[in-house]
C-alpha cells in the first residue's frame, strides 16, 4: 500500500527539528493547493503519520515547504534578515500511487540536503 512520509533532521544540532512547521501541497502547473499544514513531533515527524495513505496517494506532481529559518530562530539562532535560508520547497513526483516515498530532509541554517528514502 502506498504512502508519503517525512523526517527532518537538524544538522546544526544533531537532533530532530522537533517544532518546524511544514505544507504539503499538490502542484498543478503554476497553481499549488495546500493539502495539510503540520507543526514536526519530537521525532522530527508529523505526529499523525504518513501524510498521504493508501487512499489518498494519487500521481502527480508535490511540493513540501519546510520553514527553516523560523524554526532556527525559535531555537535561538541569530540569523541575518533575509536569512540565507528561509524555507525549504522540495518539489517531487510520485509516479506509482502504490509506492512508498518517504522524503527526509537534513538541514542547518546554511546548508540541505534531501534523498528519496525508504
Amino acid at each position: 500500500m502506498g504512502h508519503l512520509s517525512t523526517h527532518v533532521l537538524d544538522t546544526m544540532n544533531g537532533c530532530p527539528a522537533a517544532g518546524m512547521a511544514v505544507k504539503l501541497q499538490r502542484v498543478a502547473g503554476a497553481q499549488a493547493e495546500t493539502i495539510m499544514a503540520f507543526t514536526l513531533n519530537a521525532d522530527g515527524r508529523n505526529e499523525g503519520g504518513a501524510l498521504l495513505d493508501a487512499q489518498s496517494m494519487a500521481a502527480g506532481r508535490y511540493r513540501l515547504v519546510f520553514s527553516v529559518a523560523a524554526y532556527f530562530r525559535a531555537r535561538g539562532v541569530q540569523l541575518p534578515e533575509p536569512p540565507f535560508i528561509d524555507e525549504v520547497q522540495l518539489d517531487f513526483g510520485i509516479a506509482d500511487a502504490a509506492g512508498h516515498y518517504h522524503v527526509p530532509l537534513l538541514v542547518s541554517p546554511w546548508a540541505y540536503s534531501t534523498y528519496r528514502g525508504s
